[in-house]
């Protein structure tokens, strides 16, 4: 049986991008606009965690049928969260500076890019 590919490089990378925003926005505009990057980075990298977390007992199972049941599961876990962590930062605590919380964000998603070569064996 084949075992489903090893996430812990891609989010190990996702991480790096939302520490790494988190730092350009401490140097670039102090610690208000470092918080909104975190903010950002946070959004974008806890929902993948999640959808990670939730699909990998599934990857090594040999029903397809039952594997899409759980990708589209966690996909729509993933979505939920996102769209809750967006509210729940834009209504408790909104960033100071909403380009570097985008820019945070996109950097996480941006992530997915180098997937091919994070993912790699």
């Amino acid at each position: 049986m084949r075992r489903g590919p090893d996430f812990r490089r891609l989010l190990l990378g996702q991480g790096v991008a939302v520490v790494a925003m988190t730092l350009l926005g401490l140097l670039a505009g102090g610690p208000r606009t470092a918080i909104s990057a975190l903010g950002g980075g946070l959004v974008g990298f806890l929902p993948n965690l999640y959808f990670v977390w939730r699909l990998t007992p599934a990857a090594g199972r040999r029903q397809t049928t039952r594997f899409v049941i759980d990708f589209y599961r966690a996909e729509a876990g993933k979505f939920g969260l996102t769209v809750a962590l967006f509210a729940l930062v834009f209504v408790s605590a909104p960033p100071s500076n909403p380009a570097f919380f985008f820019s945070a964000y996109v950097a996480v998603h941006l992530m997915h890019w180098l997937a091919p070569w994070l993912l790699r064996d």
